[in-house]
């Protein structure tokens, strides 16, 4: 097995080879390779393929405990400055591999379903492969330095992938507003990384934990300045995770492309910044603030995800909101120390999101066929209902999907996230409670999501929603004038949307959705298997997962030589969070499918609060008024400050030559005659001045 190791840096690079060949091809035989649709797509999936080969090999390896093992080279060096590069292969980093590895494959082969007719289809799979690469490039990097590397990676391939459809304003802003987000975020990383050197001279993740805690324990370096340090790293996984106060990029980004939500923002690229936390874990756990910091910013980021998602009406920008939810549990759990519980949530959110975007963008594309392409029609739940009926497999696994994020036994869900709402518990009851109340939300949201669009009867050929939307839309852009009144801007606000009114007077609409292709369907149902079954690995019972996967020197022992006493807690604190989720469940049902309650009328009587969810909390509105107009304000007065003081010092500055120039030329003309008379007259003037004086 050792050929494998020495051969895993093939697992990164056989996904950049596709991109770069693919990527050659269309910069020079555009309209040749753009033919050739389903050669590039068999080239691009066959690599990826090869790399999860190879990713399950060193996992298995890994399994079976082969020691870690590191192969680096020095990339770098200048007096006593050595940089290194190269790749680890480790429990953490295998797992990875396998876990970015499979759900690309997966979506790489939904999206040959769902882009068949996009006309950047080959453009679409290069960055496919480019992003994956950048992934697994990431989680094999020994030092931080590399990380750093492709980590910007990551972020310049979710800024193409995000604006991919980027004749679309919407997306052309969203892919921005990712940028710039993630760019504070990096910034304080950067910034870390390099405190972190300053104060350790080294960017190895365990050698800087050492370091760092002697220092501190020494008094060569204050414990302000290290926790200053974690926390600026810590920043880089705010951004990159969605978390509070960086999450607002996220539930833009949907405007991409469905397969991206399910790559970029399930599974992988939002996963990083856990998975960076995960390998700073070294450094963190000596450092109690950066500990608090992390662990509040997840349980806040969990509740506000969730308060917001209970409201949108898109079923991807619930499903965003969802993510960044769940992703404040797994910061959570780092933070009150449950490291293997984090990364176990990690590993089973990855699969059963995976399958919720993908389903959702399988829900989308049969709906397209009766409402168009327009996504305010196509991605809203209320122009669903009933879909069961239509696409049955779709519902299916969409439904299992929702079974695990609400954590109903036995699906994958259950067991991460009791795992961290038990160690939440241990550390802080407080902290329990905000993930406790999380956990209820989440089961009412995902049913209601499931409900409004899976059950009921079909809502897609009703003028009336349709119509509901459309004031929304025009209020959204200032131009409603009342319910049902129609405004002549409707009429050309039609055209850039490419849609009619009614979606049954277009000879190309269906009366009908359909269930979509098996290359669409197939993926679904596969990745229903792990979000069913891959909880088992970390049961109470016998925690085989946190036996791979525990924080660097971590003594563990299975629960289930731990003691009855392990497991008579299991109960408890398994049987309040199902019961939570009943009662969220529940109350979907009586709204959503029993329609015994009328969310209407809940709405109307808690206006405040159905505002702030539905407003997303004035996030938005808040930093662009502080930040976005604030720096314009800021940016006119540095402009009046710069035309008036700056450009005025310049301009007198060229005045007073011009003047005195102008002066002394007359003064500077060669006769002897003018010179004495001018040293006369200055000899006069002192002697009169000193006989004044």
């Amino acid at each position: 097995m050792e050929f494998i190791y020495q051969y895993a840096w093939l697992i990164p690079v056989l996904p950049l080879a596709g991109a770069m060949l693919v990527g050659l091809g269309l910069i020079t035989f555009g309209k040749d390779i753009n033919r050739l649709r389903s050669v590039n797509s068999v080239f691009i999936v066959s690599l990826i393929g090869a790399a999860m080969t190879f990713a399950f090999g060193l996992f298995w390896s890994q399994l079976q405990g082969h020691a870690p093992y590191t192969r680096s080279f020095e990339w770098a060096a200048a007096g006593d400055f050595h940089l290194t590069m190269g790749y680890v292969i480790d429990p953490l980093s295998s797992l990875m591999l396998v876990i970015v590895t499979t759900v690309a494959l997966l979506v790489m082969i939904y999206t040959d379903g769902y882009m068949a007719h996009d006309p950047g289809y080959v453009r679409f799979y290069a960055y496919l492969s480019l992003f994956s690469s950048s992934m697994l490039g990431l989680v094999i990097s020994p030092n931080l330095v590399q990380v750093y590397i492709f980590w910007e990676l990551v972020g310049m391939c979710s800024y193409l992938l995000i604006g991919f459809w980027y004749d679309r304003k919407a997306a052309a802003d969203a892919c921005q507003k990712a940028f710039v987000t993630n760019r504070v975020g990096d910034f304080g990383l950067l910034l870390g990384i390099l405190g972190l050197y300053w104060a350790t001279r080294s960017f190895d993740f365990g050698m800087i934990g050492e370091r760092l805690q002697d220092l501190v324990a020494t008094g060569s370096i204050s414990g302000f300045l290290a926790a200053l340090f974690a926390i600026l790293v810590f920043l880089g996984p705010v951004a990159k995770s969605a978390q509070f106060p960086l999450h607002v990029w996220l539930p833009d980004a949907m405007e991409g492309p469905t397969p991206i939500s399910a790559l970029i923002h399930a599974a992988t690229m939002v996963a990083a910044g856990v998975f960076l936390i995960a390998r700073m874990f070294p450094v963190f756990e000596g450092i109690p603030a950066a500990m608090s910091v992390i662990a509040w910013t997840g349980a806040f980021t969990a509740f506000l995800g969730a308060t917001i998602a209970i409201t949108q009406n898109d079923i991807k920008k619930g499903l965003a909101y969802s993510t960044m939810s769940q992703l404040g549990y797994m910061v959570m759990a780092m933070g009150v120390g449950a490291y293997s519980a984090g990364l176990f949530h990690l590993m089973t959110h990855a699969y059963f999101k995976a399958m919720l975007f993908l389903g959702s963008g399988s829900v989308i594309h049969g709906m397209e066929s009766v409402v168009g392409h327009d996504p305010a029609y196509a991605q809203d739940m209320r122009m669903m209902g009933g879909l069961r009926k239509y696409m049955p497999m779709t519902a299916i696994t969409f439904l299992i999907g929702t079974l695990a994020i609400s954590g109903i036994p036995p699906f994958a869900g259950f067991w991460s996230k009791d795992e961290i709402l038990s160690s939440a518990f241990a550390a802080n009851p407080l902290l329990w409670l905000i993930g406790y109340g999380t956990a209820g939300v989440t089961a009412f949201y995902m049913f209601r999501m499931y409900f409004s669009t899976f059950e009921g009867k079909f809502r897609g050929t009703d003028a009336n929603v349709k119509q509901t939307i459309r004031n929304e839309q025009l209020q959204n852009m200032g131009l409603a004038f009342g319910p049902g009144a129609m405004d002549p801007r409707e009429l050309t606000m039609d055209a850039p949307l490419g849609e009619t009114v009614d979606p049954g007077q277009d000879e190309h609409h269906a009366h009908e959705p359909h269930e979509s292709p098996l290359t669409m369907t197939l993926p679904l149902l596969i990745l229903a298997i792990p979000s069913t079954l891959i909880g088992l690995v970390g049961t109470p019972f016998a925690n085989y997962f946190e036996a791979f996967i525990h924080a660097p020197g971590e003594v563990v022992q299975l629960a289930s030589e731990a003691g009855q006493e392990t497991l008579s807690e299991f109960y408890v604190m398994a049987g309040s969070s199902v019961g939570i989720s009943l009662i969220g469940i529940s109350l979907a049902v009586l709204m959503y499918l029993s329609r015994k309650l009328d969310p209407g009328a809940i709405a109307a009587k808690i206006p405040f609060f159905y505002r702030l969810s539905k407003n997303k909390w004035y996030f938005d509105e808040f930093y662009d008024q502080f930040f976005v107009q604030g720096s314009r304000r800021l940016a006119r007065q540095v402009l009046e400050v710069d035309s008036k003081v700056v450009d005025g010092v310049v301009n007198l500055a060229g005045l007073v030559t011009l003047l005195t120039g102008e002066g002394l030329k007359y003064l500077e003309n060669g006769r002897a005659q003018f010179y004495a008379l001018i040293i006369f007259v200055a000899v006069l003037g002192l002697v009169i001045f000193s006989g004044v004086s």
